[in-house]
């Protein structure tokens, strides 16, 4: 039943699906603010069911949900699918049985035999339809001017908090983001450590340190001026980034000391990539000015193990392993 469904697809749907990911909000546990609008919604049409929902690319996944017993739909079988193509028009169905849309849709057709569809787009500032907020029944039922315009107003809500979040998170990802060369930081250097540790605990798929150290960078600072160190600091990052493994989190510690949380790394791998690291830091360094200037780089490694499950104590054995590497 499900594979007869038409699903159509709207004309700049990478870009709608681009949108969606933006607000990183797929997946997520429930939220009071968006529940309290469906039991509002529900409660102001007076319907059973209320959800407000996210237009994934396969899927209609709920955020909120009121009267279903089921976090997400196929796409194919969603009524939203049809709300999304048109971004500014509401999409009001007073009998599901009476559309050839949806006659032969299952949740017409079988259990929960619904009737009865509102739903209006929520669109973003690019107008591009994230999702809806809608409003069902199981019985056909008539939807009057004034509430359609109602439940636009429950989208415009739906669409505030969703900034809201999507703020939260803004602001969540500079907390744990390095100012000046883009990475991540120590906040989210100790956050990834305690929980690859606690992972390596429960798992026994251990993982690495690296901590590394740039060699040289005091003189640049001396001879060309702050500026130079910090495109050196930032070209550092990014040829170290170009190294990094699906999963593996690159951070700046502060000043010119970086780390690695290699996950799933025992240490024979971390010695190769130690290697590579090595390797991607070697070629000379361009400044403003044109010119060249060169750093080293010491790395010192720690692998988590039986031995070892507390993150500040691996985070100390990698850092005492650099420090003998620079003594050296």
């Amino acid at each position: 039943m499900v594979a007869d469904q038409q699903c159509p697809l709207p004309i700049n749907e990478l870009q709608r699906i681009d949108a969606v990911r933006s607000y990183q909000i797929l997946d997520t546990a429930p939220s009071l603010e968006f529940d309290a609008l469906t039991r509002i919604a529900a409660h102001t049409f007076d319907m059973p069911i209320a959800v407000v929902a996210m237009m994934d690319t396969d899927r209609l996944w709920f955020k909120s949900r009121l009267g279903l017993d089921v976090d997400q739909l196929d796409r194919k079988v969603a009524f939203c699918a049809h709300t999304i193509m048109s971004p500014r028009e509401p999409l009001i169905v007073h009998n599901l049985v009476e559309d050839g849309r949806f006659i032969s849709n299952p949740l017409v057709v079988n259990a929960p035999h619904l009737r009865f569809y509102a739903g209006v787009p929520l669109v973003d500032e690019n107008n591009l339809v994230l999702g809806t907020i809608a409003v069902i029944d199981s019985k056909p039922r008539p939807f009057t001017t004034i509430q359609r315009e109602t439940l636009a107003d429950f989208g415009v809500l739906v669409m505030t908090a969703l900034q809201s979040h999507r703020n939260a998170v803004e602001l969540k990802q500079l907390a744990l983001t390095d100012y000046l060369t883009g990475i991540a930081n120590r906040a989210k250097f100790d956050i990834a450590n305690a929980a690859e540790m606690s992972y390596a605990i429960r798992s026994g798929v251990h993982y690495s340190l690296i901590c590394m150290d740039l060699n040289g960078f005091k003189q640049v600072n001396d001879q060309f001026g702050h500026p130079a160190g910090d495109r050196v600091l930032c070209e550092v990052a990014r040829r170290l980034s170009g190294q990094m493994r699906e999963g593996d989190l690159l951070v700046r510690l502060g000043g010119d000391e970086f780390a690695v949380v290699a996950r799933g790394c025992g240490s024979e791998l971390a010695k190769a990539i130690v290697h590579r690291l090595t390797d991607v830091i070697r070629p000379d360094i361009e400044l403003l000015n044109g010119v060249r200037v060169k750093v080293g780089i010491s790395i010192g490694v720690a692998t988590s193990s039986p031995d070892c499950t507390d993150a500040d104590l691996l985070f100390d054995l990698a850092d005492k392993a650099l420090y003998l590497k620079k003594q050296a």
